[in-house]
């Protein structure tokens, strides 16, 4: 489901490839749509932050506590089972989504975040010596670099940053130039989170392998789960991490799939719980992946409400979101163009469904304020992206990020508010 504009003279029109999309019959999948803001009809354009959530996975959320809340894997009591087959579905399901090889490279965390530390803080801190390198672009968002930061600094091993262009594209090759047989690690995000840029990951990935001496690669997965088709054994990837809440799922909950040799390899994360196999006062010993990284009790409901989530997405069908969520993209990025006074900052070739933009004399933050008071919800800020913004000279934009479940309607709704913002502060 790729809301991503590709600049090519071939692409079909959108009139053609919006035909078998049915907006109105997935936006009464939402109950929160019918929601109103200051008196407004909600037009909710955060969709980077967080995606709203379709009434199966409200329901698979409610089925849990209502039907069967228990413990999974220990019990031997019929709520206990049901709630383990249901937990350990999700994660076949998730396999299939992203087409690992076996359900038990898919490990369960909190989110993308907790999945980028885990690789820091286990991997990372098993393999990196003194003079080694990570390297990351300039894109990332700041869980994609702080963690690194952090286990570079303990280490003695060095981060590097491959720039970008005045596009927000990511230079490929100067990004090959820092690859070398110092790299131990990369880390990329697949799409921007603050500028939608879609990365190449595919070609870093063969640069990484041709380049270098063993790197492994990860890849930051958050933005691109909700609009890529993802399939992790043709991209090579060694990692690829991903949120439950961004692709419709709840809060709390995410994936990280790794290669099963480099799962087996890496020691455990945390302690406690149902990662261990047997503990004495002089040795513990752990269990098998992918339950050696999940310590404690998981968050079961939400595992569960993901699932819910990913057959929600893949029924709905990936070409039919992606001809769609293209469409809408094209036509809010020609509308905003035509407002003067107004930047988009991001302008890659292939980019995702973020539209994010300056208004002149405007602060993001005023913009974003007399937007909600039309009931648009946008985010304002850097987006735990700061060296983005400092890399195009400003502090913050206005960012809408475009769903689905959004309208030709709710695009004009913006523009008719950006064009309002700018009228107030003329």
């Amino acid at each position: 489901m790729a809301s991503v504009i590709h600049h090519s003279p071939k692409a079909a029109p959108a009139k053609v490839r919006q035909a078998a999309f049915d907006v109105e019959k997935v936006r009464a999948d939402f109950p929160i749509l019918k929601e109103k803001v200051h008196g407004k009809p909600l037009i909710y354009l955060d969709n980077a932050a967080t995606s709203q959530k379709p009434q199966v996975v409200i329901e698979a959320l409610m089925g849990f506590y209502t039907s069967f809340c228990s413990n999974i894997h220990r019990g031997v009591h019929e709520l206990s089972e049901r709630a383990t087959r249901a937990y350990e579905a999700t994660r076949r399901k998730a396999q299939k989504f992203l087409n690992a090889a076996e359900s038990r490279e898919i490990v369960f965390v909190r989110g993308t975040t907790e999945a980028i530390n885990l690789v820091a803080a286990s991997y990372g801190r098993s393999n990196l010596r003194p003079g080694d390198e990570v390297l990351i672009t300039a894109l990332e968002h700041h869980s994609n670099i702080v963690p690194w930061q952090l286990v570079t600094a303990e280490k003695g091993a060095r981060l590097k940053v491959a720039p970008i262009n005045d596009r927000g594209e990511l230079i490929l090759e100067e990004f090959e130039k820092l690859l070398g047989p110092r790299t131990r690690i990369v880390a990329v995000a697949h799409v921007s989170n603050s500028l939608g840029t879609v990365n190449p990951v595919a070609k870093i990935i063969q640069a990484t392998r041709r380049l270098t001496d063993g790197a492994v690669v990860l890849v930051d997965g958050a933005q691109a789960a909700p609009h890529l088709r993802i399939d992790v054994r043709t991209l090579d990837c060694d990692f690829y991490a991903f949120s439950g809440h961004k692709i419709f799922g709840p809060t709390g909950i995410g994936a990280l799939y790794g290669k099963a040799r480099l799962l087996e390899a890496m020691p455990p994360y945390q302690g406690g719980g149902d990662m261990i196999r047997s503990v004495t006062f002089e040795k513990t010993t752990y269990n098998d992946i992918p339950y050696k990284f999940e310590a404690g009790t998981p968050a079961i409901a939400n595992a569960i409400g993901l699932g819910a989530a990913l057959d929600y997405v893949e029924a709905l069908g990936y070409e039919n979101l992606s001809a769609y969520e293209h469409s809408l993209l094209e036509y809010a990025t020609e509308q905003v163009e035509q407002i003067p006074g107004v930047r988009i900052i991001g302008t890659a070739r292939e980019k995702a469904g973020v539209l994010s933009f300056v208004i002149e004399g405007v602060h993001p933050h005023d913009a974003g304020t007399l937007l909600d008071q039309d009931g648009i919800a946008v985010r304002t800020g850097h987006h735990c992206t700061q060296p983005v913004m400092e890399r195009f000279g400003i502090p913050a934009t206005t960012r809408a990020y475009f769903a689905f479940y959004n309208t030709r309607a709710d695009v004009d709704a913006l523009v008719a508010g950006i064009r309002r913002v700018k009228e107030m502060f003329a």
